[in-house]
């Protein structure tokens, strides 16, 4: 009898496991990029979710209201990241070769730490502003289901377009050019 019972505990613990397995592979693949990247996909315009960070970059804080009247690509990603290295370069070639049209870029550093975030800039050379969430606080709102993550902002603070991993291939590039000009408009 107690041979019986402990199989049956030990088939209920198995049934747990895989039940969990299967719910969190469901989350997984459910999660496109979040409500705001399946809005912007669906051409809706979603408003992006303000915040006010640290600014890793230079001293003070930096609030994404504050950028209103830009074109804002802001780009989430972390200094553990693999792909967000090999796409830190074109992210700093945009802001070269647009800032001057009032296209800014952010970097927004997450669940890193702040001394490997300023090693991971210095390393690219980025000179554009880069803003710290250590715990990943501001990620919620966007959606963001990994890294890196990239949302072209229009000027009125809307999100024209997002791209779920970096933004390497040239296909991708060309879209990204492509949301930038739309979210700077006419």
């Amino acid at each position: 009898m107690a041979r019986r019972a402990k199989l049956v505990a030990q088939g209920v613990a198995v049934g747990l496991v895989v039940l969990l397995f299967v719910l969190l592979v469901w989350t997984l693949l459910a999660d496109e990029g979040g409500d705001l990247a399946a809005a912007a996909a669906r051409g809706e315009r979603p408003s992006a979710p303000d915040f006010t960070l640290e600014r890793l970059d230079e001293d003070g804080e930096l609030t994404l209201s504050s950028l209103q009247g830009k074109a804002v690509v802001l780009n989430v990603w972390a200094s553990w990241c693999i792909p967000c290295k090999d796409e830190a370069p074109f992210l700093e070639e945009v802001w070269q070769r647009d800032r001057e049209r009032g296209v800014v870029v952010v970097g927004l550093d997450a669940k890193d730490f702040r001394a490997d975030a300023r090693r991971f800039a210095k390393r690219f050379g980025l000179t554009f502003p880069i803003v710290y969430d250590g715990p990943g606080d501001s990620l919620g709102g966007y959606g963001v289901t990994g890294f890196p993550e990239t949302f072209v902002i229009d000027r009125e603070g809307k999100v024209v377009r997002a791209f779920a991993g970096a933004v390497n291939a040239k296909e991708d590039r060309a879209l990204l050019r492509a949301a930038i000009e739309q979210a700077l408009g006419p």
